[in-house]
């Protein structure tokens, strides 16, 4: 009997975490379906990351392709991640996450249910929940009651969570993330809104992914994040002001991205001038009932 077909390329794009590796490669040698391919983009790490997926490579029980690129941010080796698969669906997995021994199932399972479920266009993917352990949902929120919806609009309906996302890789091929010159990191949210636009995500409410939460440091990481790729954070702000409803949110966003158009050096549009007088009109409705 012909073996069943390897579906999935679990992508890995690391820099300088290989004291965090090997407890990914343990989560994944623990799955109940090891029918995966673990693909690792190395962002330039100057740790010993290439002689610790070597030995992973001699006795993983599933294959491991390790790739090396110059450094030049995670946006850059999901590119090279996404141009190097060869399976029909992606699943990014951070170098400081690691899965649920079932995860791998519960996404075969998703498949098979995508390929029997009839609704309107193609799904790009599906959602699940990151947790703090295999149960609890990260933050304590669950999705709202929907079998399929936009990654964006399960915000807007109030989920606060973070989510394992698992797309097709056509789809991926079809959003690259932009590569900007002098910076490294674009928000990811930046082509999963564009996504958004085409396509809708299968909702699983199942905790998939487990991560640590770790506060000490993310304000000052963020900041520099933004201060060090402002072209990025302003095509988000930019984007995220366009498709968010009318609402306190939508201001938010507007400021954000009046603040990072000047920062990145790009001048002030006819969009940019409509803005200035539109933000305070918004506010003033939003507060009055009249939305």
């Amino acid at each position: 009997m012909e073996a069943e077909k390897t579906l999935l390329t679990v992508f890995t794009p690391t820099y300088n975490r290989a004291a965090l590796l090997p407890r990914v490669y343990e989560s994944l040698k623990r799955q109940t379906n090891k029918r995966f391919v673990w693909l690792i983009v190395d962002d330039g790490s100057t740790d010993d990351t290439k002689e610790t997926v070597r030995r992973f490579r001699e006795e993983a029980p599933f294959p491991v392709i390790y790739e090396y690129e110059e450094n030049g941010g995670k946006m850059r080796a999901h590119n090279r991640g996404v141009s190097l698969t060869e399976t029909e669906w992606f699943l990014c997995l951070d170098s400081d996450d690691w899965l649920t021994e079932d995860a791998v199932s519960v996404i075969y399972e998703s498949f098979r249910e995508m390929g029997s479920e009839k609704i309107p266009g193609q799904p790009a993917g599906l959602t699940a929940h990151k947790g703090q352990d295999s149960i609890t949902p990260l933050y304590n929120t669950d999705f709202p009651t929907v079998s399929y919806s936009t990654l964006y609009g399960l915000y807007l309906k109030g989920f606060r969570g973070e989510t394992t996302l698992v797309f097709r890789t056509e789809v991926l091929r079809q959003f690259p993330f932009p590569e900007i010159p002098g910076e490294k990191y674009v928000p990811e949210d930046y082509i999963y809104d564009k996504i958004d636009g085409a396509y809708v995500l299968k909702v699983v409410p199942r905790v998939l992914t487990i991560c640590e939460v770790t506060e000490s440091g993310y304000t000052e990481s963020l900041r520099k994040l933004k201060r060090e790729n402002p072209t990025g954070w302003f095509l988000y702000y930019e984007q995220r002001f366009k498709i968010t409803p009318p609402s306190l949110l939508k201001v938010k966003y507007a400021g954000y991205y009046l603040v990072y158009r000047k920062r990145a050096g790009r001048k002030l549009s006819f969009f940019s001038l409509w803005l200035l007088p539109g933000l305070g009109a918004m506010a003033a409705l939003k507060f009055t009932g009249r939305e």
